[in-house]
């Protein structure tokens, strides 16, 4: 369930407060004073039945005494009684409910139930939505409703925060109201035991008062469900977490160096990336980012422009700007000749541009409109040390009308206390975001070009595919051939097979049982070659001395042997030699060691991590993670993230790594964990990367068995290749699949084939070509909320063309989905459209929608006659419209949307 009545949690018309009471310090009264001093303008009805009266108000002994039901109730009552009540609310019709009580994880009874879930049970029947238990409440401004025992209010704004620490709402509430923000919703999660962060994010991300969304998370549970709502809002809202739990508690125990560096903060801050939202370090930073994204121009690079009028705080915004991975733009000669023209002869004629300390009010203004107007910079930042030449509030009060005119992003910081407080308030009413530091404008710079970045990753949905040269069957049968022998770790030689089965470059590998064995798989192998020792007891050979290199005759090798079992012997005596790995010693000088791997998250499933690879790789700590999927523009973000990246560029008498090749092993071992969900955790270390390509040298696999519950599903669900179908219409083949992203150049042809009647049926209005963001919402879609299918005809060695596309929208609550069809003009009327919107029914009704519905204008005939035939009903809506509606199934989506106490 998600977003299901939660309206009666943040747009009551009448709320009872159970366990009201005039005890001062306890909870029911402060809920009750908080409730009644917010400015509520619907009915309040205390409830409890030892007082006649609580707070100048009638007070109700029962819920069953309450003259109506009310829409939301808040429960301040003992642990015991909260499920009795939860059941009473709901047969009274009540919908919705905040438990402010704690300690409901108490028994209920002889059959080992907890309150809890007694409490859920109670509400399961009547749809009833629950905040809590143990939270603080809720906040909606906007009504004047204070639903909380917080000891603060707060002002209407157009931030909402969302909670999951009570401790930070009475901080954040004191913080804020002491700098004057307000908020469209303030929400205490509490213990999540029904409504959680992704149904409040899903019903945030709809409501019209709310401009930013602000998330206090300390962890996450359904993973897919978080992420498909974090998305969904990202999409639409500036969307800021502030999470905690930064460093780990110690490093758990791994089969796989990727296995152990694979942190849980890791895969969270880089679930919050793809996810499109911005994650910051403190709650300043927090309602920092908030203002400054909300600008009305976004940020388009990393290259800033700085302006000063003294030396030295423009070179400390400089060295914060680089340190912090941001570029100093670099000022074309014509944008330093049209600065020069305006300014002394003595500037610093480069970026910073100092235009010296006696600058005055035109002088700024004139640096301001020739920086905005060069093409080299992508924001500007403009700093201000007070002088006694020229006071500070002149200057802004010059710069006021070009900071309302910009169209780029303008950052002021005002340095000093009292004499620029007018200068900052100018510049704010102008519409730009003011900072007390240059250190302070220069992090806000990089968190939105962090925040842009994220957002174009949002826009990333890659195929699962990743291309030719995957051996799908025969990976399977290794795995299935592994597990059924018991076998839950595959040794170098079978890991290397698995990951040539993807089409991963490796160096061919011999396993050998003995002394013998390894001298006849030398000789035929070639020397030089590597021997590596096989144990599965020793999960890193390095660290025993396991591995010998550049051994070049058969001597040597006989020695090397040897040598790996004296080592092993003194330092791992209990560990068994299963026999040894013998390959061919590669000599690529100038290559680069990395590391790429899978690791499964107990919150997030399976992740890819990469990094600096080799014997050191966990004291060198280089690393980043990303969840699947991948596509080669998010590998390449995932391979930016680590500092090994500037290695793998051109240095002195070293090419630059192919790093095509390094994105397509990343790639490749996104479609091996989607395809292979028994893989849990998998190193290929080193990587070899350098100009030629990218070779695995070797590897190691852990598997679990999918039916010990350790196979965990994908936090962002992939390209859903099953729901291909193939088919013959009119004569001719066609191919029916999901839309993908790499569709956006045929969707963009399918819609300049259009008439313009036919556009005017599907977008309700007059289009002549498709936005890049109206392109990227068609095509870029979340497969678990939504569904577009293409009829595809395909041409060889031409590019295919897209027919006709039906797609349909699920509401959060998976119950309900709204579809709309369109087929190339010139081809309407073969029953292409029918085709599509069959295969989108049983489609539907798979996925345990209960209702499709549509609208469609009434002069479209062909939809409306099309509808009818497939059994819709339609009605008129008064509007120039008709509303369809076809029903599928009883019930809610066949457990979709059952309530969390059902689970």
């Amino acid at each position: 369930m998600t977003i299901r009545n939660l309206n009666f949690l943040f747009a009551p018309r009448s709320v009872a407060v159970i366990g009201a009471t005039e005890r001062p310090g306890s909870v029911g009264a402060t809920v009750l004073r908080n409730v009644l001093a917010g400015g509520f303008g619907g009915p309040i009805y205390p409830v409890n039945p030892k007082h006649q009266t609580v707070g100048g108000r009638r007070c109700y002994h029962a819920v069953a005494a309450l003259p109506e039901a009310p829409d939301l109730a808040l429960i301040c009552t003992s642990p015991t009684t909260v499920p009795d009540l939860i059941s009473q609310l709901g047969e009274r019709g009540t919908r919705a409910a905040i438990v402010m009580t704690a300690g409901l994880g108490a028994p209920a009874g002889r059959h080992g139930h907890t309150l809890r879930q007694a409490m859920l049970h109670a509400a399961q029947p009547h749809l009833l939505r629950i905040l809590g238990p143990n939270c603080v409440g809720l906040l909606a401004p906007h009504i004047g409703l204070n639903a909380s025992f917080a000891q603060a209010g707060s002002t209407p704004g157009s931030l909402a925060m969302v909670s999951q620490s009570g401790a930070m709402v009475a901080a954040v509430l004191d913080w804020a109201a002491a700098r004057g923000i307000g908020f469209s919703a303030f929400v205490s999660l509490g213990d999540c035991s029904d409504v959680d962060v992704a149904d409040v994010l899903d019903y945030l991300a709809g409501d019209a008062e709310t401009h930013a969304i602000l998330l206090y998370l300390e962890g996450i549970g359904n993973a897919r469900k978080f992420m498909s709502a974090a998305r969904s809002a990202a999409r639409c809202k500036p969307t800021l977490v502030l999470k905690a739990g930064r460093v780990p508690e110690g490093a758990r125990a791994a089969a796989t160096h990727t296995g152990a560096l694979a942190g849980t903060d890791l895969v969270c801050d880089a679930a919050i990336r793809r996810a499109g939202m911005l994650r910051v370090a403190s709650t300043e930073e927090l309602f920092e980012a908030a203002e400054t994204l909300a600008q009305p121009h976004p940020l388009r690079g990393r290259r800033l422009a700085i302006m000063t009028n003294g030396g030295g705080p423009g070179v400390m915004a400089a060295d914060a700007l680089v340190a912090g991975g941001g570029e100093l733009a670099q000022l074309g000669h014509a944008t330093l000749e049209r600065l020069a023209s305006g300014l002394p002869s003595n500037w610093s004629y480069s970026n910073p541009v100092d235009i010296i300390g006696d600058a005055p009010p035109e002088r700024y203004a004139h640096a301001l409109r020739e920086l905005l107007a060069a093409d080299e910079a992508d924001a500007v930042l403009l700093i201000h040390a007070p002088t006694a030449i020229v006071p500070a509030g002149r200057i802004a009060q010059e710069l006021a009308p070009l900071l309302q005119q910009r169209q780029r992003l303008v950052l002021c910081c005002w340095m000093g206390g009292a004499s620029v407080e007018q200068a900052a308030e100018l510049t704010r009413k102008a519409g730009a975001p003011v900072f007390a530091t240059p250190e302070a404008a220069v992090e806000a710079f990089l968190q939105l070009s962090s925040y842009a970045r994220n957002q174009r990753l949002l826009m990333e949905v890659p195929s699962s595919r990743c291309g030719p040269h995957a051996d799908t069957v025969a990976a399977r049968a290794l795995v299935r051939r592994m597990l059924a022998a018991g076998c839950l770790s595959m040794g170098e030689t079978d890991a290397k097979a698995l990951l040539e089965a993807y089409g991963i470059p490796v160096v061919p590998t011999r396993a050998v049982p003995d002394d013998d064995a390894a001298l006849n798989a030398a000789a035929e192998i070639g020397y030089p070659v590597v021997v590596k020792v096989l144990s599965p007891d020793v999960p890193h050979k390095s660290d025993v001395g396991g591995v010998v290199l550049d051994i070049d005759h058969e001597d040597a090798l006989r020695n090397a042997l040897s040598a790996i079992r004296s080592r092993l012997a003194a330092l791992r005596p209990e560990a068994r030699i299963a026999g040894y790995s013998v390959q061919k010693m590669v000599r690529r000088r100038q290559a680069r060691e990395l590391i790429a791997g899978i690791a499964s998250d107990p919150v997030f499933g399976p992740v890819l991590l990469f990094g600096h690879g080799g014997v050191d790789v966990e004291a060198v700590a280089d690393q980043a993670v990303a969840l699947p999927p991948l596509n080669h523009v998010l590998a390449a973000d995932l391979v930016s993230r680590t500092r090994v990246a500037r290695l793998l560029g051109a240095t002195r008498g070293a090419p630059a790594a192919n790093m095509e090749a390094v994105y397509d092993v990343l790639v490749r071992l996104s479609q091996l964990v989607i395809d292979l969900p028994e893989v849990v955790e998998l190193d290929v270390n080193p990587l070899l990367a350098d100009s030629s390509g990218a070779l695995a040298l070797d590897a190691r696999v852990r598997l679990a068995p999918a039916a010990e519950g350790n196979v965990r599903q994908l936090a962002i669900m992939p390209y859903p290749e099953h729901l291909e179908q193939r088919c013959t219409w009119q004569g001719e083949p066609l191919l029916l699949r999901p839309i993908r992203p790499e569709d956006g150049a045929a969707h963009q042809l399918f819609f300049s084939r259009l008439t313009a009647e036919d556009v005017r049926f599907r977008m309700f209005t007059s289009v002549s070509a498709l936005s890049p963001a109206q392109l990227a919402r068609f095509t870029q879609i979340d497969y678990a909320r939504e569904m577009a299918f293409v009829a595809i005809r395909e041409h060889e060695g031409a590019p295919d063309e897209t027919l006709g596309v039906v797609r349909v929208v699920a509401d959060p609550d998976h119950v309900r989905g709204e579809f709309a069809v369109t087929v190339r003009s010139d081809l309407k009327g073969r029953g292409l459209g029918r085709l599509l919107m069959e295969m989108l029914i049983g489609y539907c009704r798979a996925s345990g929608l209960s209702e499709i519905i549509g609208e469609a204008l009434l002069d479209n005939e062909r939809l409306l006659e099309l509808a009818r035939a497939l059994g819709f009903s339609s009605r008129h809506s008064g509007a120039g419209t008709v509303l369809l509606s076809l029903r599928l199934a009883d019930g809610t989506g066949a457990g979709k949307t059952e309530h969390p106490a059902a689970k």
